[in-house]
């Protein structure tokens, strides 16, 4: 690891910190991260930065139950089963942070990648995008005027209704790894739709991921597609 990678560590570790600061005393802090008081005080006010190993440990380790609690608040469900997630699609600074702890946590190889269905899930590939240092594309309903070629997958969904999703053939090269993430997992049919892109353009899956999944539906349905690791923060 680099300067520049540990210095980046250790904010994360602060920023992971902080964010539980808010609705905890430094010492309820201190009893759920076995870590003392008056260095958490220290951390969270700018003084000092954790070391390299202790701030793995927060990232890593507290961090993915942390921000699986704080997504979780953030979500609500209606009688119809329909799941909104705004307060966290719309909380970019939410997904910056989230991003760290989501590649670490679900050990995906960095991706050449990361690709989503427009529009709910480009925040989140934005975040893992920029923490990767990759580019990031999405796939439209609709084919951009200016675009000459097309990768395209199309699929007629149990309602009848056939979905299209078009993506611009420059964004994948062949044998590149695509990281395909969303905010919302449910029926898995929009996850298998960016993986028939993905196989169009000869390229490699690194992995699947949604922020929510909402049943086991989607997660079983990709897991038959791919051996890359699958996963979501939450479950609802």
């Amino acid at each position: 690891m680099n300067r520049a990678e540990k210095a980046a560590l250790q904010l994360r570790a602060v920023d992971v910190l902080r964010m539980l600061k808010e609705t905890r005393t430094y010492d309820e802090l201190a009893a759920e991260t076995g870590l003392p008081a008056g260095d958490l005080n220290r951390y969270v006010n700018g003084h000092v930065l954790p070391g390299t190993e202790r701030a793995r440990e927060v990232v890593d380790e507290l961090g993915r139950e942390a921000l699986a609690g704080e997504l979780d608040a953030r979500i609500s469900v209606d009688d119809e089963g329909y799941v909104d997630n705004t307060a966290t699609v719309f909380d970019q600074p939410f997904l910056d942070l989230a991003a760290p702890v989501v590649a670490n946590a679900f050990e995906f190889d960095r991706p050449d990648v990361v690709l989503t269905a427009a529009t709910d899930g480009i925040t989140l590939a934005s975040a893992l995008a920029s923490y990767y240092g990759t580019r990031c594309a999405y796939a439209k309903k609709t084919k951009e005027t200016a675009v000459e070629e097309f990768i395209e997958a199309r699929e007629r969904l149990q309602s009848g209704i056939e979905l299209t999703y078009y993506l611009p053939a420059a964004a994948i090269d062949e044998g590149e790894s695509v990281l395909v993430v969303d905010d919302l997992i449910r029926s898995g049919e929009t996850q298998e739709l960016l993986l028939d892109i993905v196989e169009t353009a000869d390229a490699e899956v690194a992995g699947v991921f949604a922020l929510i999944a909402a049943g086991d539906d989607g997660i079983e349905r990709a897991r038959d597609r791919t051996d890359a690791p699958i996963g979501s923060l939450v479950s609802v």
